[in-house]
């Protein structure tokens, strides 16, 4: 029996794997950081024979809450990930598989690759109304790369959409793909209303270098992204330094920042309530946005979600508060579920990669409702 992390966005430090039954595994910490809690190793092994994995020290955690009625993800090849039957208890995850092959990869959600990033990308040049953009450099040199979707002109909005601060939150960038699917599908109603009307500017992975590492929040220096917008530096942040000078170039109309959520199991928004500069125009497109999207997809709800700050309390650290304050703009983080949409539970397949790339193309045709009164 043989498990192995070593590969794009594998994490796991194995403490004992001689009992199938007994199998004791810990997650490695970010660098230079404490957050840990993504997960993705390969297990090479016996198949059709019970095996019980043991991930331990998870009360120290990023989030602890995160595992209660949470399931792992499995996968043989790597395309279609199916939930196991998982159970936690003391700080311990324990996980029960009877592999029918004998190799089987087990993460935390679906993985999204480096390989398949730079795919999205590129399929995306082959469209003649995109261009790529490298804005820079990360820490461990990758580039930071933004789309650039639509003709630029004075009175077209500039929307801005970014993904993957945190890099353990996969289901963002599956978002995102699912999203470009629709925007550069150029029979869809949806894109072509958007297009007349909006420049697209998209960040597919604001975080590539935490993404390979297998890191769950942080970059290659130990840094939180989500938290650096106030003041972003080359030295510490520049995927945030790239992309907010950018922003300050070219200006931002409305901004979505795409996130997921360990504990809550809902689909939801966090607004931008809290700002100094909030006021009865933002409320309006932020009650329009979330309006348009219930009515589009039983995916989303209002009703659960993270407490608004009071006015004025705002962190504007985090990145849509601190484009919203900017701008004045419309600006969301959309947050999806590690665990299930409990509203539409799946035993299968809980929350997933394919449920948040239709998430994606959903939000999307939300925009068309405010698009035409972001100005």
């Amino acid at each position: 029996m043989k498990i192995s992390s070593q590969f794009d966005s594998g994490n796991i430090l194995v403490k004992s794997a001689e009992n199938p039954l007994d199998i004791q595994l810990e997650i490695n910490k970010d660098k230079s950081s404490d957050f840990f809690q993504w997960f993705h190793f390969r297990l090479e092994t016996q198949q059709d024979q019970l095996h019980k994995i043991n991930i331990s020290n998870l009360e120290n955690s990023a989030y602890p809450e995160g595992w209660d009625n949470y399931q792992a993800v499995a996968s043989y090849d790597r395309q279609t990930w199916f939930r196991l039957p998982t159970s936690y208890e003391n700080g311990t995850l324990t996980i029960e598989c009877e592999p029918e092959c004998s190799h089987l990869y087990i993460a935390y959600f679906a993985p999204y690759s480096y390989e398949r990033h730079l795919d999205l990308v590129y399929w995306a040049q082959g469209h003649e109304i995109c261009e790529i953009e490298t804005l820079g450099h990360t820490l461990d040199k990758r580039d930071m790369t933004v789309l650039r979707i639509g003709e630029p002109a004075s009175d077209k909005k500039n929307i801005w959409i970014t993904a993957r601060q945190h890099p353990g939150e996969t289901m963002a960038q599956w978002f995102v793909e699912g999203l470009l699917h629709k925007l550069l599908d150029d029979e869809d109603a949806h894109a072509a209303a958007l297009l007349s009307q909006a420049v697209f500017y998209i960040v597919p992975n604001m975080n590539p270098d935490g993404s390979v590492r297998g890191h769950l929040r942080t970059n290659a220096k130990g840094v939180n992204l989500n938290r650096e917008w106030q003041s972003p530096s080359m030295e510490s942040s520049p995927e945030v330094f790239l992309v907010r000078d950018k922003m300050l170039n070219l200006g931002v109309d409305m901004f979505l920042d795409i996130h997921g959520d360990e504990a809550l199991p809902y689909n939801f928004v966090a607004g931008s309530e809290g700002i100094p500069s909030y006021d009865d125009k933002m409320k309006s497109l932020e009650e329009s946005f979330k309006s348009a999207l219930l009515t589009i997809t039983p995916e989303f709800q209002d009703e659960f979600g993270y407490p608004k700050d009071e006015p004025g309390q705002a962190n504007l650290t985090v990145g849509s508060c601190w484009v919203a304050e900017q701008f004045k703009c419309l600006s969301y983080t959309i947050e999806m579920p590690f665990k299930d949409n409990i509203n539409l539970p799946d035993a299968d397949y809980g929350w997933s990669d394919r449920r948040s790339y239709s998430f994606g193309q959903d939000t999307l045709a939300a925009i068309v409702n405010v698009v035409a009164t972001l100005r």
